[in-house]
């Protein structure tokens, strides 16, 4: 079981922004680049980079994704905070 994790993300208020964002990314956009563009996070202006966190540290929703989604793969998760596209890039 992962302790750790790292992750990037975007978050937005509304979830068809999200699902904008997230077909951006398909088409081939840098992930930092829209994160620095729509990222309602301060996470934003490093590119949507969380860092590496422990098991907990995030909201329940975030966390569990984090902990149990696919690495690489940009997804959006609902949390109190909006709507998140995501990408873990590494659990330990």
């Amino acid at each position: 079981m992962a302790k750790t994790a790292a992750a990037l993300h975007i978050l937005v208020k509304h979830q068809d922004k999200a699902e904008d964002i997230l077909a951006q990314l398909k088409k081939g956009a840098k992930f930092q680049t829209l994160a620095k563009k729509y990222s309602t996070c301060p996470s934003g202006k490093k590119g949507g980079d969380l860092g590496e966190f422990k098991k907990g540290q995030m909201v329940p929703a975030f966390d569990k994704f984090c902990f149990t989604g696919e690495i690489l793969t940009p997804t959006i998760v609902k949390t109190k905070h909006g709507y998140h596209i995501v990408k873990i890039l590494y659990r330990t």
